[in-house]
């Protein structure tokens, strides 16, 4: 009994002593994706208004809240009630639960043949109270308002004064 003992000690032995061998390769699983996101759209819904108003001999400003779409003036210009003007309104369109980011450029002047009221450079065109990172909601858009102020000089020539701005919307 004894000699199988030994024997199976020695199997045993000689079994954990044999060389290993070397490792060739080795395998690793990754996972491939990509998002895909609707293509993102903005339409204009309405054009930024400032309606009409009144030049005087004094220099003022005309405003629309970027928010609400209420006029403002001040200084020398009085507001006329045949045109209380309105802001300028867009609906974007994506993927639900999406951020993108929106930037404005607008003129630093409208013009009216050769003559010109200023954007105010200061406040200029501005987005509402939302700000510049938006959320697509669950129906898969979401909404901007751009407002703005500009300057009346002082007896400003009569006429239609009118620029073009741009709202852009990217996902980030």
């Amino acid at each position: 009994m004894r000699l199988k003992i030994t024997l199976a000690a020695l199997a045993a032995s000689v079994a954990f002593a044999s060389p290993a061998t070397a490792q060739t390769s080795a395998v690793e699983p990754a996972i491939a994706r990509g998002t895909v996101l609707q293509r993102l759209t903005l339409t204009e819904d309405a054009d930024l208004d400032f309606g009409t108003v009144l030049a005087t001999a004094t220099a003022g400003d005309v405003g629309i809240s970027a928010d609400t779409g209420v006029r403002s003036v001040s200084g020398g210009v009085s507001a006329v009630a045949i045109n209380a003007g309105h802001r300028a309104q867009f609906t974007g369109y994506g993927t639900p639960g999406t951020q993108v980011n929106l930037s404005l450029s607008y003129p630093a002047f409208l013009t009216s043949g050769a003559n010109v009221v200023a954007v105010d450079p200061t406040v200029g065109l501005y987005l509402d109270s939302g700000g510049a990172t938006r959320t697509i909601n669950a129906a898969g858009t979401f909404q901007v308002g751009v407002g703005g102020l500009f300057n009346i000089a002082a007896n400003q020539p009569n006429g239609v004064y009118t620029g073009t701005f741009t709202v852009t919307a990217q996902y980030p």
